[in-house]
């Protein structure tokens, strides 16, 4: 297994950061389709997570989100997101950091990730101008579904184990939206919930995404997980399978739901820089 080589990248024998007030944090940056994401490879408990992650976005502005990396005996890697929810190119990226890690340039790489209970199998590959491109076999939707919510009516959710998706085909001007966005999360007792704005005859996507529980609230660039649900969506009311890339801010990812009605993701990611730091937080304000 991959994990076996990432033992000295990630040792959960280093000291805890529970009881420090200044903590030393090793990650790794990542580009997946411009959804600039964070993975903190040193061990940080899971209460501590929202706090650290928004130091290291501070410190990061043009970060997106953060996820935090251990190691799992049944799987290669795992990954919890900041607000425990589930992130497609979060996942992607971890996939690309193991592999990075191992010295491979092409892998499939098991993950444990934060809102699927069900491992994530990853195949991931290096490009000759260093970037990797990867497929993600993604959670299948537990439901889709017809929702009247205030402001908007009747309008389609499309419900992962750790985030809620609304598929939105008209605009809302986009204080309201993220007004929306945090009433419809409480509305749905979602753990996250994604607002995604779907042109479908331009086959462009702008996703919203909030997180209550790491208190970040973000228009991405892109969004792996919603990317899957609209596509999903599509394919449900359809009734038969569909393929799509589905244009964002960040560029385009690709998602296949095919009979089997698995959902497959590709996508880019890069690898921007590894680094390090110092970050200094009040242990009595967490």
């Amino acid at each position: 297994m991959a994990a076996d080589m990432l033992n000295e990248e990630i040792s959960n024998d280093r000291e805890s950061v529970r009881e420090q007030s200044h903590a030393e944090i090793e990650y790794c940056v990542l580009d997946p389709t411009g959804n600039i994401t964070i993975l903190v490879t040193t061990p940080v408990p899971v209460e501590l997570q929202p706090r650290i992650a928004a130091e290291l976005m501070w410190i990061i502005p043009e970060s997106e989100q953060v996820g935090f990396l251990t190691h799992d005996d049944s799987c290669d890697i795992a990954l919890r997101m900041a607000g425990g929810e589930f992130c497609g190119n979060a996942s992607m990226s971890a996939a690309v950091y193991a592999a990075d890690k191992a010295g491979a340039v092409k892998s499939e790489i098991v993950l444990r990730v934060s809102g699927s209970e069900e491992p994530i199998r990853a195949e991931v590959e290096k490009m000759s101008d260093g970037s990797w491109t990867g497929t993600v076999n993604m959670p299948r939707p537990a439901k889709i579904e017809r929702v009247v919510l205030p402001g908007a009516g009747s309008v389609p959710v499309v419900c992962f184990e750790g985030i809620h998706h609304v598929i939105l085909e008209e605009k809302i001007e986009e204080a309201r939206a993220e007004e929306y966005a945090r009433m419809w999360c409480r509305e749905l007792a979602a753990d996250a919930i994604g607002l995604m704005f779907l042109d479908r005859a331009n086959a462009k996507l702008t996703p919203l995404v909030y997180v209550p529980s790491a208190d970040t609230i973000c228009w991405e660039n892109s969004c792996a997980s919603g990317t899957t649900a609209a596509v999903a969506y599509l394919a449900s009311e359809s009734g038969a399978p569909v393929r799509m890339t589905l244009s964002q801010p960040g560029g385009g990812l690709t998602v296949e739901v095919s009979e089997d009605g698995i959902p497959r993701l590709q996508g880019h990611v890069r690898i921007l820089h590894y680094g390090r730091t110092v970050v200094t937080y009040s242990s009595g304000n967490l």
